[in-house]
Protein backbone atom coordinates (compact mmCIF):
# COMPACT_ATOMS: atom_id res chain seq x y z
CA UNK A 1 0.00 0.00 0.00
CA UNK A 2 3.06 2.49 1.31
CA UNK A 3 4.54 2.25 -2.97
CA UNK A 4 1.29 2.83 -4.15
CA UNK A 5 -0.13 5.54 -2.45
CA UNK A 6 2.34 8.09 -3.87
CA UNK A 7 0.36 7.22 -7.44
CA UNK A 8 -3.19 7.09 -5.98
CA UNK A 9 -1.72 10.63 -4.56
CA UNK A 10 -0.84 11.92 -7.75
CA UNK A 11 -4.12 10.08 -9.78
CA UNK A 12 -6.59 12.09 -7.62
CA UNK A 13 -4.47 15.22 -7.81
CA UNK A 14 -4.66 14.99 -11.69
CA UNK A 15 -8.56 14.75 -11.28
CA UNK A 16 -9.03 17.91 -9.58
CA UNK A 17 -9.98 20.18 -12.63
CA UNK A 18 -12.30 17.05 -13.76
CA UNK A 19 -14.43 17.80 -9.92
CA UNK A 20 -13.95 21.15 -9.58
CA UNK A 21 -16.17 23.72 -10.92
CA UNK A 22 -15.52 26.79 -8.78
CA UNK A 23 -13.11 29.17 -10.01
CA UNK A 24 -11.73 29.63 -5.98
CA UNK A 25 -10.94 25.57 -5.78
CA UNK A 26 -9.29 25.32 -9.38
CA UNK A 27 -7.14 28.65 -8.76
CA UNK A 28 -6.24 27.20 -5.16
CA UNK A 29 -4.67 24.15 -6.59
CA UNK A 30 -3.41 25.65 -9.42
CA UNK A 31 -1.61 27.95 -6.92
CA UNK A 32 -0.48 24.71 -4.57
CA UNK A 33 1.04 23.06 -7.63
CA UNK A 34 2.48 25.76 -9.00
CA UNK A 35 4.14 26.55 -5.54
CA UNK A 36 5.31 22.75 -4.99
CA UNK A 37 7.19 22.95 -8.27
CA UNK A 38 9.08 26.34 -7.45
CA UNK A 39 9.79 24.28 -4.42
CA UNK A 40 11.07 21.51 -5.83
CA UNK A 41 13.24 23.31 -7.93
CA UNK A 42 14.41 24.46 -4.90
CA UNK A 43 14.86 21.91 -3.52
CA UNK A 44 17.22 20.13 -6.18
CA UNK A 45 20.30 22.64 -5.76
CA UNK A 46 19.06 23.10 -1.77
CA UNK A 47 17.91 20.07 -0.32
CA UNK A 48 19.87 17.46 -2.33
CA UNK A 49 23.31 19.72 -2.72
CA UNK A 50 22.89 21.76 0.43
CA UNK A 51 23.43 25.06 -1.74
CA UNK A 52 21.53 27.29 -0.08
CA UNK A 53 20.25 30.12 -1.84
CA UNK A 54 18.50 33.17 -1.15
CA UNK A 55 18.61 33.99 -4.83
CA UNK A 56 16.02 31.79 -6.83
CA UNK A 57 13.99 34.49 -7.73
CA UNK A 58 17.06 35.24 -10.32
CA UNK A 59 15.99 32.09 -12.37
CA UNK A 60 12.67 32.62 -11.86
CA UNK A 61 12.76 36.66 -13.03
CA UNK A 62 15.44 35.93 -15.73
CA UNK A 63 12.57 33.48 -17.40
CA UNK A 64 9.91 35.91 -16.71
CA UNK A 65 11.17 38.20 -18.34
CA UNK A 66 12.65 36.18 -21.44
CA UNK A 67 9.29 35.12 -22.45
CA UNK A 68 7.58 38.88 -21.29
CA UNK A 69 10.20 40.78 -23.57
CA UNK A 70 10.00 38.44 -26.58
CA UNK A 71 6.69 38.46 -26.78
CA UNK A 72 6.21 42.16 -26.43
CA UNK A 73 9.44 43.66 -28.47
CA UNK A 74 9.47 40.86 -31.21
CA UNK A 75 6.55 39.58 -31.28
CA UNK A 76 7.38 35.84 -31.57
CA UNK A 77 5.30 33.25 -30.26
CA UNK A 78 5.80 32.52 -26.21
CA UNK A 79 6.13 29.30 -26.91
CA UNK A 80 9.19 29.21 -29.00
CA UNK A 81 10.45 31.67 -25.48
CA UNK A 82 9.95 28.89 -23.62
CA UNK A 83 12.94 27.26 -24.60
CA UNK A 84 15.51 30.16 -24.56
CA UNK A 85 13.96 30.71 -21.06
CA UNK A 86 15.25 27.35 -19.80
CA UNK A 87 18.18 27.93 -20.89
CA UNK A 88 19.24 31.14 -20.04
CA UNK A 89 18.08 30.11 -16.42
CA UNK A 90 20.49 27.08 -16.38
CA UNK A 91 23.40 29.21 -18.04
CA UNK A 92 22.88 31.71 -14.93
CA UNK A 93 22.61 28.59 -12.47
CA UNK A 94 26.32 27.12 -13.83
CA UNK A 95 27.83 30.54 -13.56
CA UNK A 96 26.22 31.34 -10.19
CA UNK A 97 27.96 27.82 -9.37
CA UNK A 98 31.27 28.15 -10.99
CA UNK A 99 32.05 31.49 -9.96
CA UNK A 100 31.07 30.33 -6.10
CA UNK A 101 32.58 27.10 -6.23
CA UNK A 102 36.05 28.27 -7.36
CA UNK A 103 36.15 31.34 -4.77
CA UNK A 104 35.16 28.92 -2.26
CA UNK A 105 32.38 30.10 -0.84
CA UNK A 106 29.28 28.07 1.55
CA UNK A 107 27.03 28.38 3.40
CA UNK A 108 26.00 31.43 4.68
CA UNK A 109 28.36 33.34 2.41
CA UNK A 110 26.87 31.29 -1.32
CA UNK A 111 23.64 32.42 0.30
CA UNK A 112 24.53 36.19 0.58
CA UNK A 113 25.83 35.92 -3.33
CA UNK A 114 22.84 34.54 -4.85
CA UNK A 115 20.31 37.02 -2.81
CA UNK A 116 23.19 39.98 -4.17
CA UNK A 117 22.38 38.07 -7.76
CA UNK A 118 18.72 38.19 -7.51
CA UNK A 119 19.08 41.70 -5.99
CA UNK A 120 21.34 43.12 -9.04
CA UNK A 121 19.29 41.95 -11.31
CA UNK A 122 15.90 43.63 -9.89
CA UNK A 123 18.34 46.79 -10.28
CA UNK A 124 18.53 46.44 -13.02
CA UNK A 125 15.05 45.27 -14.67
CA UNK A 126 13.69 48.38 -13.05
CA UNK A 127 15.74 51.15 -15.13
CA UNK A 128 16.23 49.16 -18.21
CA UNK A 129 13.78 50.65 -20.98
CA UNK A 130 13.78 46.62 -22.39
CA UNK A 131 11.53 45.76 -19.24
CA UNK A 132 9.99 49.30 -19.14
CA UNK A 133 11.37 49.58 -16.11
CA UNK A 134 8.88 50.06 -12.80
CA UNK A 135 6.21 49.67 -14.95
CA UNK A 136 6.25 46.06 -16.09
CA UNK A 137 5.67 44.51 -18.89
CA UNK A 138 1.52 43.86 -19.70
CA UNK A 139 1.11 41.21 -21.79
CA UNK A 140 -1.63 41.59 -24.66
CA UNK A 141 -4.55 39.56 -23.99
CA UNK A 142 -5.00 37.34 -27.30
CA UNK A 143 -6.75 34.15 -25.54
CA UNK A 144 -5.50 31.41 -28.36
CA UNK A 145 -3.50 27.75 -27.23
CA UNK A 146 -1.18 29.34 -30.02
CA UNK A 147 -0.45 32.41 -27.72
CA UNK A 148 -0.02 30.42 -24.32
CA UNK A 149 -3.35 31.77 -23.24
CA UNK A 150 -6.11 29.49 -22.98
CA UNK A 151 -9.62 30.36 -21.79
CA UNK A 152 -10.21 27.47 -19.36
CA UNK A 153 -7.89 27.95 -16.55
CA UNK A 154 -8.03 23.99 -15.93
CA UNK A 155 -5.25 24.15 -18.61
CA UNK A 156 -2.97 26.17 -16.62
CA UNK A 157 -3.77 23.42 -13.80
CA UNK A 158 -2.52 20.51 -16.04
CA UNK A 159 0.38 22.11 -16.89
CA UNK A 160 1.18 23.35 -13.41
CA UNK A 161 0.82 19.35 -12.55
CA UNK A 162 2.86 18.24 -15.71
CA UNK A 163 5.54 20.28 -14.79
CA UNK A 164 5.73 19.48 -10.92
CA UNK A 165 5.69 16.19 -12.23
CA UNK A 166 8.91 16.72 -14.27
CA UNK A 167 10.97 18.11 -11.29
CA UNK A 168 9.51 15.36 -9.11
CA UNK A 169 11.17 12.91 -11.78
CA UNK A 170 14.23 14.84 -11.77
CA UNK A 171 14.12 14.88 -7.32
CA UNK A 172 13.44 11.22 -8.06
CA UNK A 173 16.51 10.24 -10.32
CA UNK A 174 18.78 12.18 -7.85
CA UNK A 175 18.17 9.79 -5.21
CA UNK A 176 19.18 7.02 -7.60
CA UNK A 177 21.78 8.71 -9.67
CA UNK A 178 25.79 8.49 -9.36
CA UNK A 179 25.28 12.40 -10.06
CA UNK A 180 22.99 12.29 -6.63
CA UNK A 181 25.20 10.64 -4.73
CA UNK A 182 27.82 12.94 -5.03
CA UNK A 183 25.66 15.81 -4.55
CA UNK A 184 25.05 14.50 -1.08
CA UNK A 185 28.47 13.98 -0.80
CA UNK A 186 29.01 17.52 -0.88
CA UNK A 187 26.39 18.55 0.84
CA UNK A 188 27.42 16.29 3.81
CA UNK A 189 31.05 17.10 3.86
CA UNK A 190 32.46 19.03 1.27
CA UNK A 191 36.15 18.40 2.15
CA UNK A 192 35.27 14.52 2.35
CA UNK A 193 34.03 14.28 -0.96
CA UNK A 194 36.69 16.53 -3.04
CA UNK A 195 39.06 13.98 -1.05
CA UNK A 196 36.97 10.84 -2.70
CA UNK A 197 37.37 12.49 -6.17
CA UNK A 198 34.39 14.68 -6.33
CA UNK A 199 34.71 17.53 -8.85
CA UNK A 200 33.14 20.00 -6.56
CA UNK A 201 32.52 23.16 -9.04
CA UNK A 202 31.44 20.69 -11.57
CA UNK A 203 28.84 19.06 -9.16
CA UNK A 204 27.10 21.69 -7.84
CA UNK A 205 27.70 23.83 -11.16
CA UNK A 206 25.48 21.44 -12.62
CA UNK A 207 23.22 21.14 -9.66
CA UNK A 208 22.66 24.81 -9.94
CA UNK A 209 21.98 24.90 -13.61
CA UNK A 210 19.44 22.28 -13.63
CA UNK A 211 17.50 23.90 -10.84
CA UNK A 212 18.14 27.45 -12.64
CA UNK A 213 16.99 26.13 -15.78
CA UNK A 214 13.46 24.40 -14.29
CA UNK A 215 12.62 27.68 -11.87
CA UNK A 216 13.07 29.69 -15.23
CA UNK A 217 10.59 27.18 -16.82
CA UNK A 218 8.44 28.71 -13.81
CA UNK A 219 8.70 31.80 -14.60
CA UNK A 220 7.78 31.37 -17.84
CA UNK A 221 4.29 29.72 -16.99
CA UNK A 222 3.29 32.31 -14.42
CA UNK A 223 4.09 35.56 -17.40
CA UNK A 224 1.81 33.43 -19.07
CA UNK A 225 -1.00 32.89 -16.49
CA UNK A 226 -1.32 36.39 -15.41
CA UNK A 227 0.06 38.29 -18.52
CA UNK A 228 2.14 40.78 -16.41
CA UNK A 229 5.51 41.31 -14.80
CA UNK A 230 7.25 43.79 -13.06
CA UNK A 231 11.13 43.71 -11.54
CA UNK A 232 9.59 42.86 -7.41
CA UNK A 233 7.45 40.11 -8.91
CA UNK A 234 9.96 38.72 -10.87
CA UNK A 235 13.23 38.97 -8.49
CA UNK A 236 11.15 40.42 -5.16
CA UNK A 237 13.20 38.30 -2.00
CA UNK A 238 9.53 36.87 -1.17
CA UNK A 239 9.61 34.27 -4.37
CA UNK A 240 12.64 32.68 -3.13
CA UNK A 241 11.19 33.08 0.38
CA UNK A 242 8.58 30.90 -0.66
CA UNK A 243 10.31 28.29 -2.77
CA UNK A 244 12.91 28.16 0.39
CA UNK A 245 9.69 27.87 3.12
CA UNK A 246 7.81 25.22 1.17
CA UNK A 247 10.71 23.10 0.77
CA UNK A 248 11.88 23.28 4.62
CA UNK A 249 8.60 22.89 5.79
CA UNK A 250 8.00 19.94 3.89
CA UNK A 251 10.79 18.51 4.30
CA UNK A 252 14.38 19.04 2.18
CA UNK A 253 16.09 17.14 0.48
CA UNK A 254 13.49 14.56 0.17
CA UNK A 255 10.97 13.93 -2.75
CA UNK A 256 7.59 14.69 -1.89
CA UNK A 257 9.12 17.06 0.85
CA UNK A 258 8.11 20.19 -1.03
CA UNK A 259 4.54 18.63 -2.19
CA UNK A 260 3.57 18.04 1.72
CA UNK A 261 5.03 22.12 1.94
CA UNK A 262 3.29 23.33 -0.34
CA UNK A 263 -0.04 21.69 0.39
CA UNK A 264 0.30 23.10 4.54
CA UNK A 265 1.38 26.70 3.23
CA UNK A 266 -1.38 27.36 0.38
CA UNK A 267 -4.35 25.05 1.94
CA UNK A 268 -3.80 26.69 5.63
CA UNK A 269 -2.87 30.44 4.45
CA UNK A 270 -5.09 30.69 1.47
CA UNK A 271 -8.26 29.19 3.31
CA UNK A 272 -7.44 30.73 6.27
CA UNK A 273 -7.27 34.40 4.47
CA UNK A 274 -10.87 33.57 3.75
CA UNK A 275 -11.81 34.06 7.87
CA UNK A 276 -9.53 36.15 8.99
CA UNK A 277 -8.75 39.15 5.87
CA UNK A 278 -6.00 40.88 7.80
CA UNK A 279 -3.52 42.86 6.82
CA UNK A 280 -0.18 40.87 7.46
CA UNK A 281 -1.82 37.90 8.49
CA UNK A 282 -0.76 35.84 5.85
CA UNK A 283 3.19 35.69 6.70
CA UNK A 284 2.41 35.96 10.16
CA UNK A 285 0.71 32.60 9.93
CA UNK A 286 3.98 31.58 7.68
CA UNK A 287 5.93 32.55 10.92
CA UNK A 288 4.05 30.60 13.39
CA UNK A 289 4.15 27.51 10.73
CA UNK A 290 8.19 27.69 10.18
CA UNK A 291 8.30 28.18 13.80
CA UNK A 292 6.81 25.32 14.79
CA UNK A 293 8.23 22.92 12.01
CA UNK A 294 11.67 23.49 13.08
CA UNK A 295 11.05 23.64 16.67
CA UNK A 296 9.02 20.01 16.67
CA UNK A 297 9.77 18.83 13.11
CA UNK A 298 13.69 19.77 12.48
CA UNK A 299 13.17 17.12 9.44
CA UNK A 300 10.23 18.96 8.09
CA UNK A 301 6.78 17.15 7.17
CA UNK A 302 8.95 14.37 5.72
CA UNK A 303 10.36 13.95 8.32
CA UNK A 304 7.39 12.01 9.53
CA UNK A 305 8.58 8.08 8.70
CA UNK A 306 5.37 6.25 7.45
CA UNK A 307 2.81 6.63 4.21
CA UNK A 308 3.92 8.89 2.71
CA UNK A 309 8.00 9.70 2.42
CA UNK A 310 10.83 7.59 2.38
CA UNK A 311 13.60 9.77 1.40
Amino acid sequence: MRHWLPVLIAVLAACVPLVAHSHFLVNLATLTVFSAFLGQCWNISGGFGGLTSFGHAAFFGVGAYADAVIQTRWGISPWASLPLAVVLGAVLGAAIGFAASRAGLRGSYFALVTLAVAEVLRVIASASPITQGGLGILIKLNVTPGNFQFSDDRVFYGLAFLMLALSMAVAQWLTMSRFGTQLAAVRENEDAARALGVAIVRTKSAALALSGGLTALGGVLYVQMFLYVDPNIAFGADRTVEMLLVAMIGGAGTVWGPVLGAILLHVVADTSRIAIDAPGFAPMLYGVILLLIVGFLPKGVAGLKGWFVRA
